[in-house]
Parts: structure tokens; C-alpha cells; sequence
């Protein structure tokens, strides 16, 4: 049986929840500008929690949204931040 967790499907998978992330707050951000119905904050989370952190970010600042917001500013590269320190713990120092 072949390895899933191979550095090709990680890094595909890194990438995709990125773009995710990304997208998600372009959507947001004009469902916004619409009055209608939200991504909820809990979700764009969790995208960031799964390895979007990048993506999220990007979005963040590139649509101008959520930047107001110190849950957001400080919450995602926070996340971001303890993730990569995290992988460097276990995958480079041990």
C-alpha cells in the first residue's frame, strides 16, 4: 500500500487549503459589501486552523477585510506563527 502522508500530498494539500482560505475571504468580503449572508468568523478559523493560515492572511490584507478586527489581526499570524514553530519542533528538531 502506498504512503499517503508523502511531502508531494502535503504540500498539495497546503496549498489548496490556502487557496481556500483566500478565496474565503474574497467571498466574505463581498458577501459583505452585499448585506447578505456571512462566512462565520468560526469558519474562516478553523480554514486558518487546518493550515490556511497563509491564504487567510493574504486575503485578509489584500481585500482589505477583517483588518479592523484585533481578533483577526492578531489571531491568524498567531496561528500561523505556533503551527510553523510546531512543524520545525517535531519534524526538525526531534
Amino acid at each position: 500500500m502506498e504512503e499517503i502522508l508523502t511531502l508531494q500530498n502535503i504540500l498539495l494539500y497546503l496549498i489548496i487549503i490556502n487557496i481556500v482560505g483566500f478565496l474565503a475571504m474574497l467571498i466574505d468580503k463581498r458577501k459583505a459589501q452585499k448585506g447578505s449572508w456571512r462566512i462565520p468568523e468560526k469558519t474562516l478559523f478553523i480554514i486558518t486552523l487546518l493550515g490556511g493560515g497563509i491564504g487567510t492572511i493574504l486575503g485578509m490584507y489584500t481585500f482589505r477585510h477583517k483588518t479592523k478586527k484585533l481578533k483577526f489581526t492578531i489571531g491568524f499570524p498567531v496561528i500561523l506563527i505556533s503551527e510553523i514553530v510546531a512543524i520545525i519542533y517535531f519534524f526538525v528538531i526531534q
